[in-house]
């Protein structure tokens, strides 16, 4: 097919264009009017529209609207020497990708198709690889019997279906993301995009422009227009991971978006309509932050419209081993292509530990598993887990959760390990996971906390 659509009523103009795209290796077809150009867009595909906005026999939006209707992703760019910020937010509006001014600059226009076809051929790679997940893996597993689980499962189910915002509440590790995935997956909007943003990853200075997006110039480095996640998400949903992160400064942007359906690039002229479905998630107590003036009151109203409680690990009973086992087929087949069992013992050692880190760090610890032992049936040595011991001392050891194998220096280390990270993720839980406090109350800096966090895989 032929890579762009030239759509002008001036010929020498319309020759000049075409010849500076050919030259740098563009297929180029041409149409003099708005009437031509629909004809043309009927006939075949394009990659990239580029029309006048002032012509014989319709406009520049009529191109747009009949590009729009051969192909909702197909980028369209106008061009008009008559132009005016109001008929840019109207093309913007009707979704146009850009806006050039004539005279055109030639290597102006060949960087905006350069940009234009680049989110094109992204676009694109995203829908392939969401079809080629679904074919592959369809639905989101969410693995369990427990009553807990079978809970937030079946409300999950429930709510999937409207356009209600969803608010997902957990520790950290508990599978958040996958609940937000099934939303997404079980919605009317499942064909469009589901854009997740981790909010407490992001600076404080990025977060509006990562949300919203920026102009060109809006501030040092920003050498580009830029959409946010927002505006990527539109048609689709936008998962908000540890929204109890999101500063004060920006919550009331959110809030606006939420309510009006509108966001504000920074440094833009005018607000961009979006269309998204929110899912937010958070291992803070989200009510009693409001309450100390630290998270706004009317936006946790308005993001709990309907809150899934997502249960620890800890509180799921032999959904531990079933999870252990899941894993182990799974990852076996991936890293070592047969799927991996567990030992008798294994399975002792997996319902007896506390598991912190949730179902994160039980994957993270059969993943790890199968990549070091030396046989698929895994082992607790294979897993990092103490094995259990029968009378005295050593029967009280095991009961406390220590290994008390091997050399002194070694137990050591491992009930250090064992104290250290079950300290902090009891520190972490009664603070609503906020590391500051947290580390605080331990009594360490907030760097130390975080790379034992990381560590621990909490």
């Amino acid at each position: 097919m032929p890579d762009i659509l030239l759509v002008e009523d001036k010929e020498s103009l319309r020759r000049v264009l075409r010849l500076t795209l050919e030259n740098v290796g563009y297929s180029v077809a041409e149409a003099e009017d708005a009437r031509a150009a629909a004809q043309a867009l009927q006939r075949e595909p394009f990659r990239l529209v580029l029309t006048d906005l002032r012509m014989p026999h319709g406009s520049g939006f009529d191109v747009l609207r009949a590009a729009k209707a051969a192909d909702p992703d197909v980028p369209v760019v106008l061009m008009t020497a008559y132009g005016s910020i109001d008929e840019a937010v109207q093309a913007m509006k009707d979704g146009a990708h850009d806006f050039l001014q004539k005279p055109v600059d030639s290597n102006h226009l060949l960087l905006l198709v350069e940009r234009a076809l680049e989110q094109a051929r992204l676009r694109t790679e995203n829908v392939m690889l969401r079809e080629e997940w679904s074919r592959r893996y369809g639905f989101p597993r969410i693995v369990g019997e427990s009553d807990a689980i079978k809970r937030a499962v079946s409300e999950t189910q429930r709510v999937a279906t409207t356009d209600t915002t969803v608010l997902l509440l957990g520790e950290s590790g508990t599978g958040k993301e996958l609940f937000a995935r099934a939303v997404h997956h079980l919605s009317p909007r499942r064909d469009r995009a589901f854009v997740a943003i981790n909010c407490a990853a992001i600076p404080e200075t990025l977060i509006e422009s990562e949300l919203f997006g920026h102009e060109r110039g809006a501030f040092t480095g920003a050498t580009e227009r830029r959409p946010g996640k927002f505006e990527l998400a539109s048609g689709g949903t936008i998962f908000l991971d540890e929204i109890g992160e999101l500063p004060l400064s920006a919550q009331s942007k959110l809030l606006r978006a939420i309510e009006e359906k509108v966001v504000d690039r920074i440094g833009g002229r005018a607000p961009v309509a979006v269309d998204v479905r929110i899912v937010a998630a958070t291992n803070r107590d989200l009510q009693t932050a409001a309450g100390r003036g630290e998270f706004r009151r009317d936006l946790y109203f308005r993001l709990a419209v309907f809150p899934v409680e997502i249960p620890p690990l800890r509180e799921r009973g032999d959904d531990v081993v079933l999870l252990a086992r899941h894993f182990a087929a799974q990852l076996g087949k991936e890293l070592r292509k047969r799927e991996a069992t567990l030992s008798e013992a294994a399975i002792t050692a997996l319902g007896a530990h506390p598991w912190p880190g949730n179902v994160r760090e039980l994957e993270n610890a059969i993943e790890r598993a199968c990549i070091l032992a030396d046989s698929l049936t895994l082992t607790p040595a294979d897993l990092g887990l103490p094995v259990a011991a029968h009378g005295g001392a050593a029967d009280d050891a095991w009961h406390a959760g220590l290994d008390l194998h091997g050399t002194l220096n070694e137990a050591v280390e491992r009930v250090v390990r064992l104290v250290e990270s079950r300290k902090i993720a009891d520190a972490l839980a009664a603070h609503g996971g906020n590391k500051t406090r947290a580390a605080e109350e331990l009594g360490v800096s907030y760097k130390t906390l975080l790379t034992k966090v990381k560590d621990y895989n909490l």
